[in-house]
């Protein structure tokens, strides 16, 4: 206490801190950005291990043997489907009640806020089909979800064909302790969340549906399986959710594990496992795959039916049947044995998947990054904010700390003056524009999409997209004029405590951001922070403003893009690029409106007034 009481001793802290504040800045920065990329080399990167007792074996016998009869339900269901133009209900109700399930229907409708010009639709209708094995040896308090999503533009016949011939074999079963739903939805997601939340009775989008008519237990895990030929050279396995969230990790496991027992061939983000972990080349293979589920997870989408099950604490995985030209190739009798020793292994379970992690990085299948050892990456960026706050709180609050004071004055030093205080209400005008050009950014894009496309010869998606620009570009040019009810009281301080109150702002956000969905968070931390601590109104202001403007919420979505398809080996031109960045655009909008995920509010209302509070640090005069 005495080091903080004493004046004398305070100042000399101070000059301390004022110092050495850039060298460990930069410091911060750079360890940050190397422990990211090290989490993808030992001993920071772990083998993956099973957590559950009940699942800690696959010593099962699998019995599927329905491939021909698969292939045979597939055929005729594209040819019903062909015929009626929409999901053959009346036919997938017949063919489920001969295989002896419960067999219920549910349909619902949405209108979107917008066209949805990427599957071209607005009204939106569909029918669900479900049927419901019950189970033999329990009550019906616990049930299992296999479900097939049939879009509009999607060829998912032979995963329909698959589920229907599991269904019939589970039927022969006698040893299922869980009840299993084998869903076929309409509509893609929208069908998904459509049955969900009548399955749990809520209603979270506004969605149209009818009551569901029959309901099994407790949904304790759910696979959504897509296959597009009757073989497949690879199993790919997405795991991302609605808003970043991931399954419990012992599920993605389970499956693994019995795609090596039947000698399957499964990838993660389309890529193929590093086999040696002890060279370099493994570990910058892993760190490719460790960036591209990092984009994926920081869009926030569900990447798959599965996605919107975890929204309901629901564990569930999306496979998908990849038929390249690899050498090996599989039947759909090896996709239906590793299904079903993923469900007789799930029938086990006494309890929810609980005790594996629910937040991990993956550079492969069979590696993982707990949460323990990524989160000091995050932290190293934080940092940084908390010691440019630091700086900025100092030199407020003592008068003449600067490290340019000469030393070795002799005689007693003169009185501390206070310095002069900057009210905390001289603040609340350019924090209050601010976050209102956020609101208009969230809010006017939809609702004014009609008064646009009066006015202008656009269409209603192309119109809340350019709407989104528009205000964007505006809030640029607004908030700087309220430099002036600050500086008419303390004009050498008032950008200091604006610039304080950003850093606050900011580090808040991200910490919070970063504590829910990671990748979200260290992508616009390793973006914002530097820029972020560097603004300032003296000094290369236009080399500033670049530097503003590049690492914006808008330019580190577009940054995101382009590396995300480089990562993909398919690279975009420049124009391309830009025609992907507007429908991204268009999607997260529509995607917020429809299935609730959370980047667009975040960016709008939260990222983006606190940007422009460093825009209006920047041109103050």
């Amino acid at each position: 206490m005495g080091l903080l009481s004493d004046p004398v001793r305070r100042r000399a802290l101070a000059r301390l801190v004022l110092r050495l504040n850039a060298p460990l800045c930069v410091l911060s920065y750079v360890a940050g950005i190397a422990w990211f990329l090290a989490l993808a080399f030992p001993p920071l990167t772990q083998r993956t291990y099973m957590s559950e007792n009940a699942m800690g074996s696959t010593m099962v016998e699998e019995q599927f043997a329905g491939g021909d009869r698969a292939r045979g339900l597939a055929r005729d269901f594209a040819a019903h489907r062909r015929k009626s133009g929409a999901l053959p209900v009346a036919w997938l109700e017949r063919t489920m009640r001969s295989v002896g399930l419960e067999v219920y229907t549910q349909s619902f409708s949405r209108r979107l806020p917008f066209p949805d010009e990427t599957h071209e639709r607005y009204m939106v209708s569909g029918t669900n089909v479900y049927g419901i094995l019950r189970a033999p040896r329990a009550a019906s308090t616990e049930s299992l979800v296999l479900t097939v999503p049939c879009g509009p533009d999607s060829t998912n016949s032979q995963a329909v064909g698959l589920l229907l011939a599991l269904a019939a074999h589970f039927r022969g079963q006698i040893y299922w302790a869980k009840d299993i739903i084998f869903l076929v939805t309409e509509q893609d997601l929208l069908g998904t969340e459509a049955w969900l939340e009548a399955y749990h009775d809520v209603n979270v989008t506004g969605m149209q549906s009818s009551p569901l008519q029959g309901r099994a237990g407790a949904i304790q895990a759910a696979v959504a399986l897509e296959l597009s030929s009757d073989v497949v050279t690879s199993l790919d396995v997405a795991v991302e959710g609605l808003n970043g969230q991931l399954p419990n990790l012992d599920l993605l496991n389970l499956f693994q594990t019995f795609c090596q027992k039947g000698g399957l061939l499964c990838t993660l983000q389309g890529k193929l496992q590093p086999q040696d972990w002890t060279s370099v080349d493994g570990p910058l293979q892993g760190l490719q795959t460790l960036l591209l589920m990092v984009l994926q997870q920081a869009s926030g989408r569900p990447h798959g039916p599965h996605g919107l099950f975890l929204r309901y604490r629901v564990e569930a995985l999306t496979i998908r049947g990849i038929n390249s030209f690899r050498q090996y190739k599989y039947d759909l009798v090896a996709v239906g044995k590793a299904l079903e020793g993923a469900f007789r292994k799930l029938n086990h379970l006494l309890e929810r998947l609980h005790q594996s992690y629910f937040f991990y990085l993956l550079p492969a299948l069979a590696r993982f990054v707990s949460i323990g050892l990524y989160m000091p990456a995050a932290g190293f960026l934080l940092l940084v904010l908390g010691l440019k706050a630091l700086e900025l709180w100092m030199q407020l609050h003592e008068a003449g700390v600067g490290p340019e004071e000469p030393r070795g004055a002799s005689g007693p030093s003169p009185p501390v003056l206070p310095a002069q205080s900057v009210g905390l209400a001289s603040l609340v005008a350019p924090l209050l524009i601010s976050q209102a050009m956020g609101l208009a950014l969230y809010i006017l894009p939809v609702l004014g999409q009609h008064v646009a496309t009066q006015h202008f010869p656009v269409a209603e998606a192309e119109a809340v997209v350019l709407t989104l620009l528009a205000i964007y570009a505006a809030g640029l040019a607004l908030p700087h004029s309220t430099q002036r009810v600050v500086s008419a009281q303390a004009p050498d301080r008032g950008w200091m405590a604006l610039k304080l109150v950003a850093l606050i702002y900011l580090a808040l956000q991200l910490a919070c951001i970063t504590l829910t969905n990671f990748s979200l968070g260290f992508l616009l931390a390793a973006t914002m922070v530097p820029a972020a601590a560097l603004t300032t109104p003296c000094g290369p202001r236009p080399l500033y403003a670049a530097l503003l403007v590049l690492t914006s919420p808008a330019a580190t979505l577009l940054g995101s893009l382009f590396l995300w398809r480089e990562l993909q080996e398919a690279p975009l031109s420049l124009a391309e690029g830009w025609q992907l960045f507007l429908a991204a655009l268009a999607q997260g909008v529509l995607e917020h409106h429809t299935y609730g995920a959370l980047l667009f509010p975040l960016l709008a209302l939260g990222l983006y007034p606190c940007w422009l509070l460093f825009w209006n640090v920047l041109f103050w005069k």
